[in-house]
């Protein structure tokens, strides 16, 4: 067990060797209460002395410690101290597959939990063992859980110890020798130790010299703390212990140090400005955010941009508005257009608190151009209400035809023409209400996909229309339906078409359902609808089929068709029988009148005169 690498391996050898132990135990345990039952049945001395003589003799043949009365507990200690090192023993196993693996050395020290002795020790020979080059996960892990269990024994010397061993490995990154100083100067600060915690840092972010520099270069192995002193982590842990404890003057010479090297984040950008900003120094804290907004770009000069604009307004705001302004066109420039709309409002909301109305809304105007498609229309409701509030709403018309005419998607288009439409109807604008509505129903407006729209059109057309402006609403109803069935085919199924009506004709109760919702007064006889209902036919118009036998012969009503049907295909006998009637038909200027009336025979001044009842019923 002591010498397998694999898993299964050592399972096999286990289970064969617990399995021996069992057998060995169970054995015993059989033997002794066979004797004991000797023993019962014993009835005088001598027997029972010729019996011990036995068990003498038996035990010196067979050895004394296979038959001793305490053989049996032996071997129950043996077989339980066997199963409790079974995790202890499995992990030596895949110790030895890898012995750098950094997580099994935690496991192992856990399996240890209680021991603190096993434990120091089981450490001890990770860190020996583990090569930080080839180890599996993070090696400074260790050094670290091994400083922590003395600080647990409040043994805070060797702790000392053992961080100063680890600050001195030559770990694989930076950020693992910096994760155990930062460790080591928290645990100083722990036990009130602050001038050593802030002297540690010093020597940890310390360059290191140019001697030190060439003979490093020399060897060609540069070790990690040669890069110490630009971790990121050790700066920003010194930053804020200096700005606790220390002075203004050892604050800002940290920060400096940190912008000389060129290791800054946003972040520490505007905790540095921020601090000077706090003593008074407004000046240098404008200079350092213009030293990040230089030294970032985009995103991570979004939070310093905003940061700085915000201060610089609060700070000047009116008494300097010019500077204000060229900061903001600036920062526009510099900013993409996905990190542009809260600059824009920044921008626009100093130029109405400075009292510059026009100058605001060609900030807004200027805004709802530049930012992406997607964040268009929200820019446009804002300016929309801003206009509206200074202006009136009479104002914000041109503005509305300019979010339409704008490259936003159609769907923000057709919602922007809904409120423009809203806007007018408030303003009792019916005729530009109505001019919206067509012109959003030709281009946006599918009346299967979008019925919203279309209830709202009828609705406005109820409460403001007439008989002529509803009609109008129809006709392009269904000339819009018939463009978008163009690119779009339905074929119902069979279930569909028994789910519709119920019983009855199925196909009759899918056109009810089918049909656009009408105004009563506008489903009488005779009315055609273009949709997908058919024409509806008088009494007259109906061809009655008389009812009889299947054998019997029926005699079929039939209609002659009117000739304006066939137009210019009409039948020659038909034209040679109106030419005897009527022999000036064939001029020019006749076949010009007769292409005028219409399909009933009544002339175009014929159709207007007539009422709109009649022109139903026709």
């Amino acid at each position: 067990m002591t010498t397998v690498v694999t898993v299964r391996d050592f399972g096999v050898i286990f289970d064969g060797y617990s399995r021996f132990e069992e057998s060995v135990l169970s054995a015993n345990m059989e033997l002794e209460s066979l004797d004991n039952n000797q023993d019962n049945e014993e009835e005088d001395e001598r027997f029972n002395a010729n019996v011990s003589l036995s068990k003498f003799t038996n035990k010196t043949l067979h050895g004394s410690w296979c038959n001793d009365d305490n053989d049996v507990d032996l071997r129950l200690a043996r077989l339980d101290n066997l199963m409790d090192r079974r995790p202890e023993l499995a992990n030596s196993v895949l110790l030895r597959q890898n012995p750098h693996n950094v997580e099994q050395w935690h496991r192992r020290v856990k399996l240890f939990e209680g021991n603190p002795t096993k434990q120091i020790l089981t450490f001890t020979e990770a860190v020996r063992t583990v090569d930080p080059m080839k180890a599996v996960g993070n090696p400074h892990t260790l050094w670290i859980s091994f400083a922590k269990l003395y600080v647990e024994h409040k043994d805070i010397a060797n702790a000392r110890v053992i961080f100063d061993k680890a600050a001195q490995v030559n770990f694989r990154t930076v950020d693992n020798l910096a994760a155990v100083l930062c460790e080591w100067v928290e645990m100083e600060l722990k036990h009130k130790n602050l001038e050593g915690a802030r002297e540690l840092l010093r020597r940890a972010t310390a360059e290191p010299s140019a001697e030190v520099k060439r003979r490093v270069a020399a060897d060609g192995n540069e070790p990690v703390q040669m890069k110490l002193h630009k971790s990121v982590r050790l700066w920003t842990l010194y930053a804020d212990i200096e700005e606790s404890l220390g002075t203004l003057e050892s604050t800002r010479d940290v920060y400096e140090r940190i912008l000389d090297l060129k290791v800054a984040t946003a972040q520490i950008i505007i905790n540095y400005a921020s601090l000077l900003e706090k003593h008074g120094y407004r000046e240098d804290a404008f200079k350092v955010y213009e030293r990040g907004v230089n030294m970032f770009k985009y995103p991570h000069a979004k939070d310093i941009w905003i940061t700085y604009l915000s201060k610089f307004v609060e700070r000047y705001g009116k008494d300097k508005l010019e500077r204000v302004r060229e900061l903001f066109e600036h920062a526009l420039q510099m900013a993409p257009a996905d990190n542009l709309k809260p600059l824009y409002l920044q921008y626009a909301k100093l130029e109405e608190d400075s009292g510059r109305v026009k100058r605001a809304m060609e900030v807004y105007e200027q805004a709802a151009k530049a930012l992406p498609d997607k964040e268009k229309l929200q820019m446009y409701d804002i300016y929309i209400a801003r206009a509206a509030k200074f202006y009136g709403a009479p104002k914000t018309r041109k503005i509305f035809e300019q979010a339409i005419e704008s490259e936003m998607p159609s769907e923000d288009v057709k919602t922007m023409c809904m409120k423009y439409a809203d806007l007018e109807k408030s303003l009792g604008e019916t005729d530009r209400t109505r001019a919206i509505y067509i012109f959003s129903s030709r281009y946006f407006a599918d009346p299967l996909a979008d019925s919203d729209f279309w209830k709202r059109w009828h609705d406005f057309e109820l409460q403001h229309g007439n008989v002529d402006t509803y009609r109008e609403m129809l006709r392009i109803k269904r000339s819009v339906t018939v463009i978008y069935s163009q690119t779009r085919i339905i074929l119902p199924n069979m279930d569909t078409l028994k789910g519709v009506g119920g019983s009855g004709d199925e196909m009759a109760n899918l056109e009810r359902k089918l049909a656009p919702d009408q105004d009563s007064s506008f489903r009488r006889l005779g009315f055609v609808n273009a949709g997908v209902e058919g024409v509806i036919r008088t009494d007259q118009d109906t061809i009655e089929l008389p009812v009889g036998d299947d054998d019997d012969e029926v005699e079929i009503a039939q209609r002659d068709v009117p000739a304006a049907v066939f137009g210019d295909l009409a039948p020659e006998d038909e034209i040679s029988r109106k030419r005897e009637n009527d022999g000036n038909l064939g001029r020019p200027i006749d076949r010009i009148k007769r292409q005028k009336k219409g399909a009933y025979g009544c002339t175009v001044k014929t159709v207007e005169s007539l009422s709109p009842k009649s022109l139903i019923a026709v």
